[in-house]
């Protein structure tokens, strides 16, 4: 019988991260969530029979102490999915806020690295695991006023490359999903609007803006043992819009 793996997906309250949580619970794994919106995580967890623990991952203290509970209750974290991100705002560079840069900075970058050195040092201890960041096409193909957070996106990116790198020779595989636009909560909006939704879909030769249940397979994919000789990638799930 294969063991029960445990993982910890952050920024899992709702959208995305909710559909990899459950996605991976789907299939007998021992997940945990994580998100600073605390009520919205108790609110999930419960929907959904997992674990959740309140998490900023821009703070370093933070994630120390929720690693740490972890840890000492399961002993390991066999998956990190390190889901957790923001946008912010919008602006062009001659007009967008420096904070709303610096802040995506703190998530989307300093976090995503302090969530896989926190998380990688068990993992190393353990001589196994395996990292799924989920970054953005926009780390490759950029959009007007979306500069900050797509720079953002391709830091991930790297971070992805070197932490693949660094910790192959410990077992651990690291790997990042890169969608497309996604039909979640924070987008709904959006999606709503049938003139922007038709301009999006426009961008994409599937002509359709993905749901979360077609992104997030290739999460649970890249973290499952189906996908064992395959580290430092990051693959494009959007429908054929990098190909425009």
């Amino acid at each position: 019988m294969t063991e029960q793996r445990i993982v910890l997906v952050t920024g899992a309250a709702q959208g995305l991260g909710q559909g990899i949580a459950e996605k991976f619970a789907s299939h007998g794994d021992k997940v945990i969530i994580a998100d600073i919106n605390g009520d919205q995580l108790a609110e999930t967890a419960t929907q959904i029979g997992v674990d959740s623990h309140q998490l900023d991952i821009s703070n370093r203290d933070n994630i120390g102490a929720v690693v740490d509970k972890i840890a000492k209750q399961y002993g390991r974290i066999d998956v990190l999915v390190n889901n957790a991100g923001i946008v912010g705002g919008h602006g062009q560079v001659t007009e967008l806020d420096s904070a709303v840069f610096e802040k995506a900075l703190m998530v989307n970058v300093l976090g995503t690295w302090m969530m896989s050195e926190a998380v990688g040092k068990l993992m190393v201890a353990a001589k196994k695991g395996a990292i799924v960041n989920i970054s953005s096409i926009g780390g490759r193909q950029p959009t007007p006023g979306m500069g900050h957070y797509e720079a953002t996106k391709a830091a991930v990116d790297a971070i992805t490359r070197t932490t693949a790198i660094e910790l192959a020779p410990f077992g651990i595989r690291a790997n990042a999903v890169a969608p497309g636009p996604v039909i979640t909560p924070l987008t709904a909006g959006f999606a709503e609007n049938p003139e922007a939704k038709a301009m999006w879909e426009a961008r994409i030769p599937l002509r359709q803006i993905a749901e979360v249940t077609q992104v997030a397979p290739a999460a649970y994919f890249l973290a499952s043992d189906e996908a064992s000789h395959i580290t430092g990638v990051s693959l494009a799930v959007d429908g054929g819009q990098l190909l425009t």
